[in-house]
Protein backbone atom coordinates (compact mmCIF):
# COMPACT_ATOMS: atom_id res chain seq x y z
CA UNK A 1 0.00 0.00 0.00
CA UNK A 2 1.09 3.22 -0.65
CA UNK A 3 -0.07 4.91 1.60
CA UNK A 4 1.95 3.33 4.39
CA UNK A 5 5.31 4.76 6.03
CA UNK A 6 7.51 2.53 7.54
CA UNK A 7 8.87 4.12 10.37
CA UNK A 8 11.79 2.21 12.01
CA UNK A 9 13.25 4.98 14.19
CA UNK A 10 12.17 7.66 15.87
CA UNK A 11 15.42 8.77 17.02
CA UNK A 12 16.78 8.89 13.27
CA UNK A 13 13.57 11.39 12.93
CA UNK A 14 14.63 13.54 15.99
CA UNK A 15 18.19 13.21 14.44
CA UNK A 16 17.16 14.38 11.36
CA UNK A 17 15.20 17.38 13.35
CA UNK A 18 18.71 17.82 15.21
CA UNK A 19 20.78 18.27 12.21
CA UNK A 20 17.97 20.83 10.62
CA UNK A 21 18.17 23.18 13.31
CA UNK A 22 21.94 23.00 12.61
CA UNK A 23 22.03 23.33 9.12
CA UNK A 24 19.43 26.41 9.63
CA UNK A 25 21.89 28.07 12.12
CA UNK A 26 24.81 27.73 10.33
CA UNK A 27 22.99 28.50 6.67
CA UNK A 28 21.47 31.44 8.35
CA UNK A 29 25.16 32.72 9.88
CA UNK A 30 26.42 31.88 6.15
CA UNK A 31 23.80 34.38 4.74
CA UNK A 32 24.63 37.15 7.19
CA UNK A 33 28.27 36.88 6.61
CA UNK A 34 28.00 37.01 2.80
CA UNK A 35 25.71 39.84 2.61
CA UNK A 36 27.90 41.94 5.49
CA UNK A 37 30.74 41.29 2.76
CA UNK A 38 28.53 42.80 -0.26
CA UNK A 39 27.96 46.08 2.33
CA UNK A 40 31.19 46.28 2.96
CA UNK A 41 32.50 45.81 -0.38
CA UNK A 42 30.37 48.30 -1.46
CA UNK A 43 31.30 51.07 1.18
CA UNK A 44 34.85 49.85 0.35
CA UNK A 45 34.79 50.60 -3.61
CA UNK A 46 31.89 53.71 -2.88
CA UNK A 47 34.53 55.41 -0.23
CA UNK A 48 37.55 54.38 0.56
CA UNK A 49 38.70 53.20 -3.24
CA UNK A 50 37.79 56.76 -3.85
CA UNK A 51 39.17 59.50 -1.31
CA UNK A 52 42.60 56.96 -1.74
CA UNK A 53 42.55 57.53 -5.58
CA UNK A 54 41.51 61.04 -4.60
CA UNK A 55 44.41 61.62 -2.41
CA UNK A 56 46.81 59.96 -4.59
CA UNK A 57 46.19 61.91 -7.84
CA UNK A 58 46.38 65.03 -5.45
CA UNK A 59 49.81 63.61 -4.16
CA UNK A 60 51.21 62.64 -7.50
CA UNK A 61 50.05 65.80 -9.37
CA UNK A 62 51.92 67.86 -7.12
CA UNK A 63 54.89 66.26 -7.25
CA UNK A 64 54.33 65.88 -11.24
CA UNK A 65 54.15 69.71 -10.63
CA UNK A 66 57.24 69.69 -8.83
CA UNK A 67 59.67 67.91 -11.08
CA UNK A 68 58.22 70.01 -14.07
CA UNK A 69 59.09 73.11 -12.31
CA UNK A 70 62.47 71.49 -11.28
CA UNK A 71 62.99 71.05 -15.22
CA UNK A 72 61.77 74.61 -16.21
CA UNK A 73 64.13 76.23 -13.53
CA UNK A 74 67.22 73.72 -14.96
CA UNK A 75 66.08 75.07 -18.32
CA UNK A 76 66.12 78.75 -17.71
CA UNK A 77 69.55 77.75 -15.79
CA UNK A 78 72.41 77.93 -17.73
CA UNK A 79 74.64 76.72 -14.90
CA UNK A 80 73.38 72.86 -15.50
CA UNK A 81 73.98 71.34 -18.91
CA UNK A 82 72.28 68.24 -18.43
CA UNK A 83 68.75 67.74 -18.00
CA UNK A 84 68.13 64.25 -18.16
CA UNK A 85 67.30 63.06 -14.06
CA UNK A 86 64.74 66.79 -14.59
CA UNK A 87 63.09 64.92 -18.00
CA UNK A 88 63.23 61.75 -16.48
CA UNK A 89 61.79 63.38 -13.51
CA UNK A 90 58.79 64.46 -15.44
CA UNK A 91 58.30 61.27 -17.08
CA UNK A 92 58.02 58.94 -14.35
CA UNK A 93 55.30 61.05 -11.94
CA UNK A 94 53.82 61.85 -15.72
CA UNK A 95 53.63 57.98 -15.53
CA UNK A 96 52.59 58.26 -11.90
CA UNK A 97 50.21 60.51 -12.49
CA UNK A 98 48.34 58.85 -15.15
CA UNK A 99 48.37 55.21 -13.35
CA UNK A 100 46.71 57.27 -10.61
CA UNK A 101 43.81 58.53 -12.93
CA UNK A 102 43.21 55.38 -14.68
CA UNK A 103 42.77 53.59 -11.18
CA UNK A 104 40.15 56.46 -10.29
CA UNK A 105 38.39 56.24 -13.14
CA UNK A 106 38.17 51.83 -11.88
CA UNK A 107 36.74 52.97 -9.21
CA UNK A 108 34.17 55.74 -10.56
CA UNK A 109 33.24 52.71 -13.42
CA UNK A 110 33.09 50.12 -10.11
CA UNK A 111 31.45 51.98 -7.90
CA UNK A 112 28.47 52.39 -10.82
CA UNK A 113 28.41 48.77 -11.84
CA UNK A 114 28.47 47.90 -7.70
CA UNK A 115 24.82 47.69 -7.32
CA UNK A 116 24.06 46.24 -10.86
CA UNK A 117 26.58 43.42 -10.77
CA UNK A 118 25.14 42.40 -7.12
CA UNK A 119 21.16 42.72 -7.43
CA UNK A 120 20.94 39.15 -8.90
CA UNK A 121 23.30 36.89 -6.48
CA UNK A 122 21.37 39.74 -3.62
CA UNK A 123 18.21 38.54 -4.95
CA UNK A 124 18.99 34.98 -4.33
CA UNK A 125 20.68 35.66 -1.02
CA UNK A 126 17.30 37.18 -0.09
CA UNK A 127 15.15 33.88 -1.14
CA UNK A 128 17.35 31.82 0.92
CA UNK A 129 16.64 34.37 3.88
CA UNK A 130 13.26 34.34 3.16
CA UNK A 131 13.85 30.29 3.10
CA UNK A 132 15.54 29.73 6.58
CA UNK A 133 13.69 32.31 8.29
CA UNK A 134 10.00 31.10 7.36
CA UNK A 135 9.49 27.75 6.26
CA UNK A 136 12.62 26.26 7.85
CA UNK A 137 11.11 26.71 11.29
CA UNK A 138 7.88 25.24 9.62
CA UNK A 139 9.53 22.29 8.37
CA UNK A 140 11.42 21.92 11.87
CA UNK A 141 7.87 22.29 13.80
CA UNK A 142 5.88 19.75 11.22
CA UNK A 143 9.14 17.51 12.58
CA UNK A 144 8.19 17.84 15.88
CA UNK A 145 4.56 17.47 15.82
CA UNK A 146 4.92 14.27 13.16
CA UNK A 147 7.30 12.87 15.66
CA UNK A 148 4.85 13.39 18.77
CA UNK A 149 2.54 11.86 16.83
CA UNK A 150 4.86 8.81 16.00
CA UNK A 151 5.37 8.50 19.61
CA UNK A 152 1.66 8.59 20.18
CA UNK A 153 1.54 5.62 18.64
CA UNK A 154 4.53 3.66 19.69
CA UNK A 155 2.15 4.13 23.20
CA UNK A 156 -1.01 2.34 22.26
CA UNK A 157 -1.03 -1.13 23.80
CA UNK A 158 -0.82 -4.19 21.49
CA UNK A 159 -4.50 -4.97 22.82
CA UNK A 160 -5.63 -1.83 21.46
CA UNK A 161 -4.31 -2.15 17.74
CA UNK A 162 -7.32 -2.95 15.27
CA UNK A 163 -7.49 -6.53 14.38
CA UNK A 164 -5.75 -7.28 10.91
CA UNK A 165 -7.95 -9.54 9.46
CA UNK A 166 -12.14 -9.81 9.43
CA UNK A 167 -12.05 -13.09 11.02
CA UNK A 168 -10.13 -11.71 14.27
CA UNK A 169 -13.17 -9.04 14.49
CA UNK A 170 -15.30 -10.24 17.58
CA UNK A 171 -18.71 -9.19 17.17
CA UNK A 172 -20.56 -8.12 20.62
CA UNK A 173 -23.43 -9.79 21.77
CA UNK A 174 -27.22 -8.98 20.71
CA UNK A 175 -29.67 -7.85 22.93
CA UNK A 176 -32.86 -8.00 21.00
CA UNK A 177 -34.84 -6.56 24.22
CA UNK A 178 -33.69 -3.17 23.42
CA UNK A 179 -36.07 -3.13 20.32
CA UNK A 180 -39.02 -4.25 21.93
Amino acid sequence: MADQAKITSLDALESFRASLILFVHKTRASVEEVSSEIRRTGAWVQTEQRLHWEGEIRRRRKAHDQAQQELLSARISSIRGDLTLQTAAVRKTKQALDDAENKMRSVKRWTRDFEPAVAAPSKKLDSVRQLLDHEMPKAIAYLLETQKILEGYTDVAPDNILPSSPSEVQTPPSDSSNFS
